[in-house]
C-alpha cells in the first residue's frame, strides 16, 4: 500500500540493508514483476457494441492493457470502464494463473490495497455527520494516552491530520519482511506498536507524508466509538448499503481470494524469483489496505460517494478539501485523491498495491467512472505511467 503518489518503485528508508530485503506495507508490500505471460485476444464486453466497432479492433483501453501486458510484463490486466450514461464494459488482457495458462476472469476479484483508506474514510466521516466524532478532536479524545513515542503525542495530533496523512506519524510497513507480511497475523495494535518504537517524521500538520499508521489509528477510533469492529462497521455502512456484492473485509487468518480471481505475483528482490503471492494474510494492512473487490464494485463505490449516497454534503466537502502533494498535480484529501484527466477536469479515487496487485482508478463529478487492476506492481516509470493512462484513457474516451 504504497503512496498512491508515488511514481518511483521504490521508497526510501532509514533502514538500510533491511529495507533492501523486506518490502513494505507502505511501498506496496510488493514489488512488481516481469514476466512472459502471453498475451490475450482482446477481451472487451459490452453486449450493445455493435459489430462495426467490434471488427474496427481493440479501444483504447483494451489497447492500454494489452500494452500493459505486452510491453510492461504484467501477467494479468483488467478494467471495468463506466460511461456518463451508465454503460459499463469490462476488459481483460494477459493469463490469470502462470502456472496453467487459465484465463483471466472477467471483473475478477482482487486486493485493493490502499482503497480500503476511502472506506476507512467514509466511516469516520459518516460518524462525524452523525456527531460521534469530531475531525478537529485530538486523538487523545478517544484513544487516550494511547499514541506516545519520540516526537509523537496524540495529544496534538488530530483526526483530520490522520486522514489527510498530515499527522508526522513514522511507517509501520518498512519494518516488515516479507514472510512476516504474507505469514503472520497482526492485531492493529502490534502495527501501531511497531510504528511508535520509532520517531515522527515531522511535527503534526507540519507537511503532507503518507504513512499506513495514520490509517490504523483511524480504524482503531471507529472500533472505540461504535464498540463494533471495523470490518462490521464498513460492512453495515457501505458495502451492505450500496450493494457492492463482490466486495468484503477478509476475516482474521482467512488468506485466499472467495471468487474467481486472477493469481498475483511478487518479485523481492528485484532481481530475485517470481513468487506467486496470491495467498496471504492481509492483517499487515487493516483499516489501511485489507479489504478485496473488483473494478466494478470500485466503480459503484466512487460513483455512490461523489453522488452524496454515503455522506452528507457537510463531510463530503470535507472529503473533498485537498491539499497539494509535491508537484505531480496530484490532491490528497481526507482518504480521498483528485488526478487532472487529459481531456480537462479531474476525478477522483485513491488507489492501492498490495503484494501480486495494483489497482488505480475513480470517478468523475458527471458519472464517468473507471478502474484498472493489474497483478504485479509495477517496478520501472514506463509501467507506472502505462497504469495511470489506461485510466486515463477510459475516462476520456
Amino acid at each position: 500500500m504504497r503512496s498512491p503518489t508515488q511514481q518511483s518503485p521504490r521508497s526510501t528508508t532509514r533502514q538500510g540493508d533491511r529495507r533492501r530485503r523486506a518490502v513494505s506495507v507502505a511501498a506496496a508490500l510488493a514489488v512488481g514483476v516481469m514476466t512472459l505471460g502471453v498475451l490475450a485476444p482482446p477481451a472487451a464486453s459490452d453486449s450493445a457494441a455493435p459489430a462495426a466497432a467490434a471488427a474496427a479492433g481493440p479501444d483504447a483501453v483494451q489497447r492500454a492493457l494489452n500494452t500493459l501486458v505486452r510491453d510492461d510484463g504484467m501477467p494479468a490486466a483488467l478494467a471495468s470502464v463506466k460511461d456518463r450514461n451508465g454503460r459499463a464494459r469490462t476488459y481483460t488482457a494477459g493469463v490469470g494463473d502462470l502456472t496453467t495458462g487459465a484465463k483471466v476472469p472477467r471483473d475478477g476479484q482482487v486486493r485493493i490495497g490502499s482503497n480500503t483508506k476511502a472506506f476507512t474514510a467514509v466511516v469516520v466521516l459518516q460518524l462525524v455527520g452523525e456527531g460521534k466524532i469530531d475531525l478537529d478532536a485530538f486523538v487523545d479524545a478517544y484513544l487516550p494516552g494511547l499514541v506516545r513515542g519520540e516526537g509523537i503525542d496524540g495529544s496534538r495530533i488530530t483526526v483530520r491530520q490522520l486522514l489527510q496523512h498530515t499527522s508526522g506519524l513514522p511507517e509501520y510497513g518498512v519494518h516488515l519482511d516479507d514472510d512476516e507480511i504474507r505469514n503472520r497475523y497482526f492485531e492493529p495494535r502490534e502495527l501501531l506498536d511497531l510504528a511508535l518504537e520509532h520517531p515522527a517524521d515531522a511535527e503534526p500538520g507540519e507537511t503532507w507524508g503518507y504513512s499506513n499508521t495514520n490509517y490504523v489509528l483511524a480504524g482503531l477510533i471507529v472500533q472505540k466509538v461504535t464498540g463494533r469492529p471495523l470490518a462490521e462497521e464498513m460492512d453495515r455502512r457501505i458495502i451492505k448499503r450500496i450493494g457492492l456484492r463482490h466486495t468484503y473485509f477478509p476475516a482474521p487468518g482467512e488468506m485466499t481470494v472467495r471468487e474467481p480471481h486472477p493469481r498475483g505475483y511478487h518479485r523481492s528482490p528485484e532481481d530475485g524469483p517470481l513468487r506467486d503471492f496470491t495467498e496471504m494474510d492481509p492483517s499487515a494492512g487493516w483499516a489501511a489496505g485489507q479489504l478485496i473487490s473488483t473494478n466494478s464494485d470500485l466503480n459503484r463505490f466512487f460513483t455512490a460517494l461523489l453522488a452524496g449516497r454515503l455522506l452528507p454534503a457537510a463531510q463530503l466537502a470535507e472529503m473533498r478539501t485537498t491539499v497539494p502533494v509535491g508537484t505531480s498535480g496530484l490532491r490528497y484529501g481526507l482518504g480521498l485523491t483528485s488526478r487532472t484527466l487529459s481531456c480537462g477536469g479531474v476525478y477522483w479515487g485513491h488507489g492501492g498495491d498490495i503484494a501480486g496487485y495494483e489497482t488505480r482508478g475513480g470517478a468523475t463529478d458527471d458519472g464517468r467512472a473507471a478502474n484498472v487492476a493489474v497483478t504485479s506492481i509495477p517496478t520501472d516509470e514506463a509501467a507506472v505511467r502505462h497504469v495511470s493512462e489506461a485510466v486515463d484513457r477510459a475516462l476520456c474516451g
